[in-house]
């Protein structure tokens, strides 16, 4: 089975990019909806509708959700080319659907999508609010976790660029956790589980893109979803969706969230998931915050009327304007820099630093400015 093929295939090619909302995905909820498989399951603190779609018959329950925070969408792309996939008619798909009853819900914070924001409209981080439940969102997803009585939870996520693998300097393209149930992060047998299918996935994804799978950090949070439902004895898997190179809109991540996907229900239904995969689950380097979007390096500054050779860097920020996610350079930091890593590194060469302010690269500027007066910098990139 070629996962690459696969993925081309049953891309969902209607919904790209990072900017995902239900606008955008009820089209495709409607025309999916053949049998009553989408369902109105609870409304948001703005009153919309948080739906849910349920396909298979198998005696396994899986449980998925993805946008709990809103401006985390490439999982809910991931979700849907799985679906097409599920829909397809094939041999394997029917396979997965005679073992498998899936219940996902694509976009547990609409609000929050609309908006572009982690938080939902009332400013709460879903995602620490899994034991007070003063959300109706939250309420809704621990309401269908104990209706539906899942065998595995898929608690689908995006993280910042920011994140590596180690001290690698790869990026962490797609990161997992098996959260942790107790304090002191013990494992038993339903956390063992969950290690277990990471393990699985992780091996496969080393196919693709070697030495950028990352392990989070795994402290306890009972106000954290993900360890509230693996503390209430259901294995319970985070994924986070990272970067790859120059691959900003997350089309690159999404193909390898869904090959993670095919690979654990495929080991699922195979029963084929090792018996102890503790060891090599924690061979999976930990996600470190060592990159900045930009690193411009043997730059030469007047601080102060002293000539010096230093190193800057630059981080996007992600701004919603007019419908549309615009990625706009600030200067981040200056110095040293030491065992910082940038997706985009460029070596000035003890070029003199300029810009139209105060010739020297100001956190939280932006990130417009030259380089001997000759090379011109707009938006953190050369300008041809």
């Amino acid at each position: 089975m070629n996962l690459e093929e696969l993925f081309e295939q049953y891309k969902e090619k209607s919904i790209n990019g990072r900017y995902l909302k239900l606008d955008h995905i009820k089209p495709l909820l409607d025309k999916l909806n053949t049998e009553n498989q989408v369902k109105v399951i609870g409304k948001s603190v703005l009153g919309k509708p948080i739906y849910s779609y349920e396909i298979g018959s198998g005696k396994i329950r899986i449980y998925l959700w993805s946008q709990m925070h809103g401006n985390e969408s490439t999982t809910t792309k991931a979700l849907f080319d799985f679906i097409n996939l599920l829909n397809s008619g094939s041999v394997f798909a029917e396979n997965l659907l005679k073992t498998f009853t899936f219940y996902s819900i694509p976009i547990l914070n609409p609000d929050g999508a609309a908006l572009y924001t982690r938080a939902n409209a009332n400013n709460i981080d879903l995602n620490r609010d899994s034991q007070d439940l003063t959300q109706p969102e939250s309420q809704t997803l621990r309401a269908v976790f104990e209706d539906f009585k899942p065998h595995y939870c898929f608690n689908l996520h995006d993280q910042r660029t920011i994140f590596g693998v180690g001290d690698s300097g790869k990026p962490a393209t797609v990161s997992f956790l098996a959260p942790s149930y107790n304090e002191e992060r013990e494992i038993n047998e339903n956390r063992l589980k969950a290690i277990n299918l990471i393990v699985e996935m992780n091996n496969e994804l080393q196919k693709y893109i070697p030495g950028q799978v990352g392990r989070f950090d795994d402290s306890f949070n009972i106000n954290c979803i993900g360890d509230t439902f693996q503390f209430l004895g259901v294995p319970t898997i985070l994924f986070e969706a990272g970067h790859f190179e120059n691959d900003y809109q997350r089309e690159f991540t999404r193909k390898y969230v869904f090959i993670s996907f095919i690979t654990a229900f495929k080991a699922l239904s195979e029963n084929v998931i090792v018996d102890n995969g503790i060891i090599d689950y924690l061979n999976i380097s930990q996600n470190n915050v060592v990159f900045y979007d930009f690193m411009y390096k043997n730059i030469k500054i007047n601080y102060d009327g002293i000539e010096i050779i230093t190193n800057f860097v630059a981080q996007y920020k992600e701004e919603l304007i007019e419908d549309e996610i615009q990625f706009n350079a600030y200067i981040a930091e200056v110095g040293e820099l030491e065992n910082y890593f940038g997706h985009c590194v460029y070596d000035g060469k003890e070029a003199v630093y300029s810009d139209d302010n105060s010739n020297f690269p100001k956190v939280n500027q932006k990130a417009d400015f030259y380089l001997d007066k000759t090379i011109k910098f707009v938006n953190g990139l050369i300008k041809s």
